[in-house]
């Protein structure tokens, strides 16, 4: 099993919106910093958005800026982001990822976590 598992993800007309959330399954992720990273087919896989590990720092691609919103509840162990106004664009596999190193506060880069889920695919079309 992945040490980490997203949901929330499906089929959404553009505007519309959603809220994926990352449970981890094997660790508190208290003191992990963790990322959002998408991947379109045909595409390379990007950083969305990630969130230190007290919650404290932020960072947020371009292209999601002001639409998305990440955060995380330690208590619960599980980050959310949640994505409104979403565009075809925003179709891709979304996965988080979980790292105790990785620094945040520029763009989110997948060769900084260690510890990723399977996906969740999120789908934005009329």
């Amino acid at each position: 099993q992945s040490p980490l598992v997203e949901s929330g993800g499906g089929l959404v007309q553009p505007g519309g919106s959603l809220r994926l959330s990352c449970a981890a399954t094997r660790f508190t992720l208290g003191g992990y910093a963790i990322g959002w990273f998408r991947q379109a087919p045909g595409k390379d896989r990007e950083g969305v958005s990630c969130i230190s590990s007290g919650g404290s720092r932020t960072y947020y691609a371009d292209s999601v800026k002001g639409r998305f919103t990440i955060s995380r509840d330690n208590a619960a162990n599980t980050v959310y982001l949640q994505m409104n106004s979403l565009e075809p664009e925003d179709t891709a596999v979304y996965y988080c990822a979980a790292d105790m190193m990785a620094v945040v506060g520029g763009p989110c880069r997948p060769s900084e976590y260690d510890y990723w889920g399977q996906g969740t695919q999120v789908t934005v079309s009329s």
